[in-house]
């Protein structure tokens, strides 16, 4: 009998040809490797960790043929990147809605399963594509799996109303791929964040150096976009005062603290003129009828007196079942203005069909909102238009995008007024802030935030954090303020570029699998 020696492949196998099913290690290390990706965002900001993550979950996606195994991989892979971007919410349900612990960590686990079903799409589907199409790896790990990532994320970001915190590319805010964001949002940078992954993946393939020309081509390039000032300055700059209260979240609806709140505010808002003082989401707490009398009217005088220009939020209401989260704006001239907050947040500002069951176990008030229009005329300030948003609205570029291109007098500055008191001492505040300077960079547009706690801030319309407040504490930001006017192609078209370039890539990596298809028929004949 003659004794042959097996001898190594030559080539680096196809990961698409090994495993069958996922382990139970394999989904932990998913998950793990998703959760981990919350050290890519603020206040760690190690974003270049998102592509080794993304490209781990891409290597074992691609280690087996199985629909079934990419799915379940994606899954676990989303519920550990939503469970690590979005643990802070238990500190409102537990520490202000008065849920029991228990049923807190229960609720935030079953938003996180739920949130992971995009990520299980995005490696479902691509996968079943890789089937259906033959692709070879470079068209899967660089073509179709990034396409779909991001349009998970952008799913995630409008499906029952949407939730897309922790979006990766919120992540290089200030990193190179920055460059891209006034042309193809945040979503458009999770794209290519995935294509950058994709190219570490292909590191363990024979072909290495055209995936590293591609890395390093897309990040020159966003390097390069960077340089570009999309938008001019409008106007002459406005003065702003921007207030930071600093009122514990569990005084803050509180009738035996209404009180000292009012007093905090009135003296906080009159302390000073300046073009535009503005103060955060509620600092009002109660309705207009029920502050004491002349309490408004002292601004209002204020206003005529020293020519200064009001926004703060405070809810109001057309009758006693409808009410809105809305910024009261007040002119010099007796101007009054009107913004009511378009996206609601689920459970905490409307109660979703059927859950009321939910939100009765939770003590949160002013828990049943009426919806604003989805555009709304900014507030004009001097040669400023302001044009509020409240919350985390701001973490939908694309609603913001869509005020600034429809309204006929556009906003040449941006006001975030917000209470994230409800997260304690969490990672929630620098997150937002991030989120904030994405919509700048989209835009072009300054960002002004005026919130509760943090984080009280001026961006300026390249992304740039100018001034800021410290966290969890009382104070003032005084500063001047650039507005600038005229459109990105965010601003023009939205999300729109962003899908035609991922359809571009989906049809440009079926006719790569078309070609390899007709090769092997032709090879057979």
């Amino acid at each position: 009998m003659i004794l042959r020696r097996r001898t190594r492949p030559t080539t680096a196998p196809d990961p698409a040809l090994r495993g069958t099913r996922p382990s139970a290690v394999g989904l932990l290390g998913a998950a793990v490797a998703g959760a981990l990706s919350l050290l890519s965002f603020e206040p760690v900001g190690w974003w270049p960790l998102q592509f080794v993550l993304l490209g781990y979950f891409f290597y074992q996606v691609g280690m087996g043929s199985s629909v079934k195994r990419a799915t379940l991989l994606g899954w676990a892979f989303g519920f550990g990147w939503s469970m690590g971007g979005m643990h802070w919410l238990t500190i409102a349900l537990t520490r202000y809605g008065g849920l029991p612990a228990v049923l807190s960590a229960l609720a935030i686990a079953l938003l996180g399963l739920y949130m992971g079903l995009f990520a299980a799409l995005a490696a479902g589907l691509s996968t079943w594509l890789r089937k259906r199409w033959s692709l070879p790896v470079p068209a899967f790990l660089l073509m179709v799996l990034p396409t779909l990532w991001g349009v998970s994320e952008w799913m995630r970001g409008w499906v029952f109303t949407g939730f897309p915190w922790a979006s990766s590319g919120y992540a290089h805010d200030t990193a190179p791929l920055s460059g891209f964001a006034p042309i193809v949002g945040v979503y458009g940078i999770g794209v290519l964040v995935a294509v950058c992954a994709g190219c570490l993946t292909m590191l363990t393939q024979r072909r290495k150096l055209p995936a590293i020309g591609l890395f390093a081509a897309i990040l020159a390039a966003g390097w390069g976009l960077k340089q570009i000032v999309w938008t001019h300055p409008a106007g002459q700059p406005i003065t702003v005062r921007l207030l930071q209260g600093d009122i514990p979240q569990d005084e803050k609806f509180s009738a035996a603290h209404l009180g000292d709140i009012l007093v905090r505010y009135r003296d906080m808002l009159t302390a000073a003129p300046a073009d535009l003082i503005a103060g955060p989401e509620t600092a009002i707490p109660v309705f207009p009828h029920q502050l004491p009398p002349g309490y408004l009217q002292l601004f209002r005088d204020y206003s005529a007196r020293t020519g200064s220009f009001y926004l703060f939020g405070i809810p109001l209401a057309s009758d006693a079942a409808d009410y809105a989260n809305s910024v009261m704006g007040i002119g010099p001239q007796g101007q009054s203005y009107r913004y009511d907050k378009h996206h609601l947040v689920p459970f905490g500002e409307f109660i979703p069909t059927g859950f009321r069951w939910f939100t009765n176990l939770m003590n949160i008030p002013l828990g049943d909102f009426t919806r604003g229009a989805a555009v709304q005329a900014p507030f004009p300030v001097k040669d400023q238009m302001v044009l509020p948003n409240i919350c985390y609205e701001d973490v939908f570029g694309e609603e913001i995008a869509h005020n600034l291109r429809e309204e006929a007098r556009p906003a040449t500055v941006l006001l975030n007024v917000s209470n994230l008191a409800w997260y304690g001492e969490s990672v929630a505040i620098p997150q937002h802030l991030q989120i904030s300077r994405m919509r700048t960079l989209e835009t072009g547009r300054p960002m002004l935030r005026a919130t509760n706690n943090g984080a009280t801030a001026i961006i300026d319309g390249r992304g740039e954090v100018q001034a800021t407040i410290p966290f969890y504490s009382q104070g003032t930001l005084a500063a001047r303020v650039q507005g600038m006017a005229g459109s990105t192609p965010y601003i023009r078209f939205g999300n729109l570029l962003f899908l035609a370039i991922g359809a571009l890539l989906l049809a440009g990596a079926w006719l790569l699998g078309r070609g390899r298809r007709t090769a092997k028929a032709q090879a057979s004949d």
